[in-house]
């Protein structure tokens, strides 16, 4: 026999309920105000006490609202979407409360959260929010984490990380990527491939996060496809250093890999801007297509003192690595790089990264020496980190034609070290 006090807990409940059926904006807004302060942190078992055992009724008239406004600006705009998804969130993360999870999902809980990145008309505050109830989906376990994979979640969280404007939301959707490629092996190259679509994208802290988790996935993914070489250079054009750093250090990881020579392949091929007049700025967008306009120069510059700075690094960390690289002609270009008048930094990195192969492989001194010449290669030896500064442009257009070209058959060049 039910007791009075159930009796008026359930009609207590009865009547909540019936005033959020009847509620406008303002009522409901007062609601979940009230709701998120007097229920944040509590188990399962309280929040059932709370609602009388029925607050699965109350998460399952949150989640109809959500899903009947999300995507109509109209209605958006009159909701209170974020204190929304923020009480859902109450629901999700309650201790042992599986079972709301459970209702969320069957609802299209993954598919509503996901399609709330997409759409553009949501605020940042908002996508946010959706991305911290994905995550309480995904540490709900394996499965939860490939249902969301399966929902073409990682497309959609890695498009909001390359395009959001907020580094509190970017930083909470590398947490989320960060546990889906953990853990979840049937979809960790998916996670990985998502990354690297990332790369190419117009945000530099995007690019960032991208490359610090592709690191952190290397050793997990293991060797990936030569094709991933162009969009992994691909970032050394960036102006900003810690963008540069870090695609440096994925670099360093990647050299373990079979996908090394392509790499060193296309770092050789950055000194060496294949296009016509790159070493001349122009003032105005050139009319003839082969020529590099002003920011396109800027580009291949940077991109090229990038190269030439991750060349030396990689050589000084491996013997092995340095004669792979002299083989791939990149004394040829780092001499080359060092006559780019246009671009100091190209110069500086280059004659640093020159000086190590010049000072370990007698073979590489001998021909750095003879394209020089004898007074310009004392002034290299004297003051490697200076000497193309007093440069003339007869001297640098010198070092841009040089021949140099070690024999590709030679089985092993002697090193001093060796």
């Amino acid at each position: 026999m039910i007791s009075v006090r159930e009796q008026e807990a359930t009609q207590k409940l009865v009547v909540f309920l019936q005033e959020w059926d009847s509620a406008q904006k303002v009522v409901r807004n007062h609601i979940l105000d009230n709701f998120i302060r007097s229920n944040e942190g509590k188990t399962e078992p309280e929040l059932e006490l709370e609602f009388s055992q029925g607050a699965s009724l109350f998460l399952a008239r949150l989640t109809v609202w959500l899903r009947m406004t999300y995507l109509f600006p109209c209605y958006t705009y009159n909701t209170c979407l974020n204190k929304l998804l923020k009480s859902i969130g109450i629901f999700l993360s309650a201790a042992s409360g599986h079972r709301y999870l459970t209702e969320f999902l069957e609802i299209g809980g993954i598919w509503i959260l996901l399609e709330i990145l997409r759409l553009n008309h949501l605020k940042e505050e908002d996508k946010r929010e959706s991305v911290k109830l994905l995550q309480l989906i995904t540490d709900a376990g394996r499965k939860y984490k490939e249902l969301i994979c399966e929902s073409y979640g990682v497309q959609s969280l890695t498009e909001f990380l390359a395009t959001s404007k907020s580094v509190e939301a970017q930083d909470d959707v590398q947490v989320l990527l960060d546990s889906l490629g953990c853990g979840n092996p049937k979809y960790q190259n998916q996670v990985y491939k998502g990354l690297v679509a990332v790369l190419p994208c117009a945000s530099p802290r995007a690019q960032l996060l991208a490359l610090q988790m592709l690191r952190a996935m290397q050793d997990v993914v293991g060797e990936v496809p030569s094709s991933f070489v162009e969009s992994v250079l691909g970032v050394m054009c960036s102006a900003h250093l810690d963008v540069q750093y870090e695609a440096l250090q994925l670099l360093k990881a990647l050299m373990a890999h079979e996908i090394r020579p392509a790499l060193l392949k296309g770092l050789v091929a950055l000194l060496t801007p294949s296009r016509k007049n790159s070493f001349t700025f122009c003032k105005e967008p050139a009319k003839d297509p082969t020529e590099l306009s002003l920011r396109e120069a800027m580009l291949v510059y940077i991109q090229q003192a990038a190269a030439a700075k991750a060349i030396g690094v990689l050589a000084k960390e491996s013997a092995e690595v340095a004669e792979e690289l002299i083989q791939l002609k990149v004394v040829h270009g780092l001499i080359v790089a060092v006559g780019n008048q246009d671009h100091m930094a190209s110069q500086r990195h280059a004659s640093t990264s020159l000086e190590y192969f010049v000072h370990t492989f007698p073979l590489v001194e001998e021909q750095v020496k003879a394209a020089l010449g004898q007074a310009m290669f004392q002034h290299f030896m004297d003051s490697p980190k200076t000497w193309y500064i007093k440069m003339d442009p007869v001297q640098a257009e010198e070092l841009i034609s040089n021949i140099v070209d070690i024999p590709r058959d030679t089985t092993r060049i002697q090193s001093t070290e060796g």
